[in-house]
């Protein structure tokens, strides 16, 4: 009797000690923070087909947070429909893909501070569109599950709305002539306009429908890995580390020079 009674009480600590191990614990266990990124979004995240590698500015921030926790950084691509079954599925530990903070997403996971800010933009063909009431009549591709896609549906009601997997795919398209604009977060439009062959012929139009900011997404009541990320990243500004990851990839001399806006704070 006195066995059984030991027995059900160890075997109660242990299923105690399993309860209160969290992702903090479990990626320190592994030693590999595996990192679900964008690989076709450049300067984000673009995969090099010689290399199968992914790099990029979402890249140097996971890179960063691993390093800060003492382990070895593995990426894995998914795209933006993806995001959050991927890491409610528990095949990645966090998602750094250019994912923009809402209400509805926080339902669903956490969120560190933001690390980017930016605002929705069109690529056009030069000196089509000269206002937003200009592109809500035209066929404009954005991607599948992004918020993107919301907000062309919530703000723009009357333009075609033309889905797709990724960006590359939406960008093909409109250099074939099958869309007349590709909408998304601005860094993004800037980078793979860069990557097309006819890019003379397009333009970003100093036209803004809505401001978003990125945030590092954990699963749901993982506060010691959310706290980590948190401290990672203001200390990384505090650092200049983040600036100098901005400049990398944004700096004036890159082929996306955007101009530094934000800063990463505690809020």
């Amino acid at each position: 009797m006195k066995i059984k009674t030991l027995l059900a009480c160890f075997m109660g600590l242990s299923l105690l000690g399993s309860a209160l191990a969290d992702d903090f614990d479990d990626i320190k266990k592994r030693g590999t923070l595996i990192v679900g990124v964008k690989d076709s979004t450049p300067p984000f995240g673009v995969l090099n087909p010689k290399t199968q590698t992914i790099s990029g500015y979402d890249i140097d921030f996971a890179s960063a947070i691993a390093k800060h926790m003492g382990v070895n950084i593995v990426v894995k691509a998914v795209e933006s429909s993806q995001r959050i079954p991927k890491l409610q599925g528990k095949e990645v530990d966090m998602i750094i893909a250019t994912m923009t903070k809402n209400p509805e997403r926080e339902k669903q996971v956490d969120f560190s501070y933001g690390y980017f800010i930016t605002g929705q933009k069109f690529v056009v063909r030069k000196g089509k569109v000269n206002s937003i009431e200009d592109l809500a009549k035209l066929t404009i591709g954005t991607v599948t599950g992004s918020t993107s896609e919301k907000q062309l549906k919530r703000e723009m009601p009357t333009a075609n709305v033309v889905l797709f997997g990724d960006y590359d795919e939406a960008f093909a398209a409109m250099g074939k002539g099958q869309l007349d604009s590709v909408s998304t977060d601005e860094p993004i439009l800037a980078g793979l306009l860069n990557k097309m062959p006819n890019k003379k012929d397009f333009e970003i139009p100093n036209l803004t429908i809505s401001l978003e900011v990125y945030g590092i997404a954990v699963r749901k009541g993982e506060k010691r890995l959310l706290e980590e990320v948190n401290k990672t990243i203001v200390g990384m500004e505090q650092s200049g580390e983040a600036e100098k990851i901005f400049n990398r990839w944004f700096g004036p001399s890159t082929a996306t020079p955007l101009t530094r806006l934000f800063k990463i704070n505690a809020k």
